[in-house]
């Protein structure tokens, strides 16, 4: 990933929030076929050192479990924040008028290699796991206990693990750092007069760098 000094994010802790708050990645890899791509909710782990470990599932019907070439390291890509940036924003606007559009955003790479965890145990470890994380906020949680066990086996029967202990990350902050703090600041005012969600976040984004 293309990624200008300034954009850098290299702070762990940070990475991993955005990998725990936007779980859904893009897992890319590269087979007999050529590029594959499935978006699949992950857990981390971050306690095999030393960047910790992405565990996820596939349907069994999906052939990316088998044609997967395992020398070749797998990307996921969680995305995080973003938003367009409107030039009308910047005080250069008025100043000189040499301003264009952008597109902000959060994003974290990670890639390592593939194994394949076919395991009945470690799938029903890893569906509990998933579940009682997104089901933590909810005020009746629903548990994997609370189905019927042969329906759960069967369930089960139709996936397949996937993990990737992760070997390298990359995150890019791509929040108008390379933008004066007059134009920073219109940045946040335009953002806050928008005030639907995902302005919300990116406005929250940008103005950590004032």
């Amino acid at each position: 990933m293309y990624i200008p000094k300034f954009n850098e994010e290299t702070r762990t802790p940070v990475l991993y929030q955005l990998m725990r708050e936007r779980p859904l990645a893009s897992l890319v890899t590269y087979g007999r076929i050529g590029l594959f791509a499935s978006h699949l909710p992950m857990v981390l782990d971050d306690e095999p050192a030393p960047l910790g470990l992405l565990k996820c599932h596939v349907s069994r019907a999906n052939a990316q479990w088998k044609d997967f070439d395992p020398q070749v390291e797998a990307l996921a890509i969680f995305s995080g924040a973003e938003h367009y940036i409107s030039p009308t924003w910047y005080e250069e606007k008025q100043a000189t008028g040499k301003v264009v559009p952008t597109w902000n955003y959060a994003v974290v790479h990670a890639y390592g290699h593939l194994k394949v965890m076919d395991d009945v145990e470690w799938l029903r470890a890893h569906v509990e796991s998933l579940v009682k994380i997104h089901e933590a906020g909810m005020s009746q949680p629903w548990a994997v206990s609370d189905a019927p066990a042969d329906y759960i086996a069967s369930i089960i029967k139709g996936i397949v693990g996937l993990e990737m202990k992760i070997e390298r990350l990359e995150g890019k902050w791509k929040v108008s750092q390379n933008r004066s703090e007059a134009d920073r600041r219109g940045v946040v005012e335009g953002l806050a007069e928008i005030g639907s969600p995902s302005a919300e976040e990116m406005r929250r984004l940008v103005e950590e760098t004032l």
